[in-house]
C-alpha cells in the first residue's frame, strides 16, 4: 500500500529538476497521509459518542445544545475535506506508477495493494468485529453458521467497512487506465506550472458544490450502495483527478504560501459562516432531512459548505505542510510506515475500546476524546508489533 499512498518519488523524467532532493520535498504529503489517518480515527470515535452518522456501535446518550453542536460541527469540518485528501495523495502518484509500469502492471498492483486488504477485512475481520467484538450478530447458531449465511447470502458485499476507500481507489484506477489507453499522449512540464489562479478555485468550489447537490437528490447523505455513500463521491472525484493535474502540472511545488493560508481562512471561516447561516435560517435537526438532500436549499448550502471547506482546508494544509512538516524524524517515520495497517485494523480495536469505556461516566465529549487517543495508541502500537510482523501480511500493508 505505500507505493499507493505514500510519498514515493515519480519518475525523473516526468519532473524538472528540483531546486532540491525530490525526496525531501515529497516527504510532507507522507505526513498528511497519516494525519488524516489518525483524523479518521477520531471520526469513528465521534460518531460513536456524538450519534451523527453510521457506525458498527453508538454509545446512547442525552447531549446538551452544546456539546451536539461541537459534534456536529467537527464531523461536518471534518468530512468536507479528509477522505478528499486521500484520494487527492493517491491520485498523485497514480501517473508516475502508471507511467513506470504501463497499464498492465499497473492495474495489477493496485489489484494486489487495494484488493487483498480489502478481501482481508471482508471475510475475516469484518465478521470477526461483528460477532466478537460489537456483538452484532446472532450468535445462538455459532460463529461459522453465521459466517457461512454471511458469504453465500453476499453479505460480504457489503462489508467493506472503511476499506470501501480501497474499492473506490480501485474503480478510479481503472478508469485511469482506460482513459490511458485511449488517449495515451501526456503532456510532460519542463518545469512546474502557475498554480491554479485564484478565480479557477472559486469555479471549482462552485462546479464541486452543485454535483454534489445533484447527487444527494438521488442518494441523500445516510444512504449507501454496498456501503458506498455516494452523496461525497462528486467531491471525490474532484480531488482525485486534481491530484492527478497536480502530479502533471507540479503544482505542489508552486502553490504559494500566501495562497494557501488564503484558501485556508476561506475554507474554515468560509465554512463556518455558511454552517451557522444554516443552522439558523434552515429549521435546525426539525428540518434533519432537508440537508441530506433532495431539492432543498438547505441541501444546496450543505454541498456548498463541503466544496468551500474541503477545497480551502485541503490547499491550507498542503502549504502548511510542505514548509514546516517537510521532515520526518523517529516518529513521524514510525506513523507513517504502520499508517495503512491501522487503517485497515482500527475499527474492532475503536470498538472494544468504547465498549470497555461504558461504565466510566464522563461527558460524550470527554470520553471521545479519550477514546481517540487511545484507539491512535492501540493501533499504532499493535500494527507495529503484531500486524505487520505476520507472515504476509506486510507485503500487503
Amino acid at each position: 500500500m505505500d507505493t499507493i499512498l505514500t510519498a514515493s518519488i515519480p519518475s525523473p523524467s516526468l519532473q524538472a529538476p528540483p531546486a532540491r532532493p525530490a525526496a525531501s520535498r515529497l516527504i510532507f504529503i507522507d505526513n498528511i497521509r497519516w494525519v488524516m489517518i489518525m483524523l479518521v480515527l477520531s471520526m469513528h470515535a465521534a460518531v460513536t459518542y456524538g450519534g451523527h452518522g453510521s457506525w458498527y456501535v453508538t454509545e446512547p446518550a442525552k447531549l446538551g445544545v452544546l456539546q451536539d453542536l461541537t459534534f456536529l460541527t467537527y464531523q461536518e469540518l471534518l468530512q468536507s475535506f479528509f477522505m478528499g485528501f486521500l484520494f487527492f495523495i493517491a491520485g498523485y502518484f497514480v501517473p508516475g506508477s502508471y507511467d513506470k509500469k504501463g497499464p498492465a502492471r499497473f492495474l495489477r498492483d493496485r489489484a494486489y495493494r487495494l484488493g487483498l486488504p480489502t478481501l482481508l477485512y471482508m471475510l475475516v475481520i469484518q465478521p470477526l468485529t461483528c460477532y466478537y467484538v460489537a456483538g452484532l450478530w446472532d450468535t445462538s447458531a455459532g460463529f461459522f453458521a453465521d459466517y457461512q449465511h454471511y458469504i453465500f447470502h453476499g453479505r460480504f458485499l457489503s462489508g467493506t467497512g472503511p476499506l470501501w476507500f480501497c474499492v473506490a481507489l480501485l474503480f478510479f484506477s481503472t478508469v485511469y487506465t482506460g482513459w490511458r489507453l485511449l488517449f495515451p499522449r501526456v503532456t510532460r512540464f519542463e518545469r512546474p506550472k502557475a498554480f491554479p489562479r485564484t478565480v479557477v478555485l472559486i469555479v471549482l468550489v462552485g462546479l464541486t458544490a452543485m454535483a454534489t447537490f445533484l447527487v444527494r437528490v438521488s442518494w441523500p447523505m445516510g444512504t449507501s450502495f454496498y456501503n458506498m455513500q455516494f452523496c461525497y463521491f462528486a467531491e471525490y472525484i474532484v480531488f482525485f483527478v486534481a491530484g492527478i493535474l497536480a502530479y502533471r502540472n507540479g503544482w505542489l511545488s508552486a502553490l504559494p504560501a500566501a495562497k494557501s493560508r488564503r484558501w485556508g481562512y476561506a475554507g474554515l471561516f468560509g465554512g463556518l459562516t455558511v454552517w451557522l447561516l444554516l443552522i439558523t435560517f434552515g429549521g435546525g435537526v426539525k428540518n434533519g432531512a432537508s440537508y441530506n438532500g433532495g431539492w432543498h436549499w438547505q441541501s444546496l448550502g450543505m454541498s456548498l459548505l463541503d466544496a468551500l471547506a474541503g477545497i480551502g482546508i485541503s490547499i491550507f494544509l498542503l502549504g502548511l505542510f510542505r514548509t514546516h512538516f517537510n521532515i520526518q524524524r523517529r516518529w513521524a517515520k514510525f506513523f507513517s510506515d504502520n499508517a495503512f495497517a491501522v487503517y485497515v485494523f482500527h475499527t474492532p480495536i475503536l470498538i472494544a475500546i468504547t465498549l470497555g469505556m461504558t461504565g466510566l461516566h464522563w461527558l460524550p465529549l470527554g470520553k471521545f476524546v479519550l477514546a481517540t487517543a487511545l484507539c491512535i495508541a492501540a493501533s499504532f502500537a499493535l500494527s507495529a508489533g503484531i500486524f505487520r510482523r505476520i507472515p504476509g501480511l506486510k507485503k500487503i500493508l
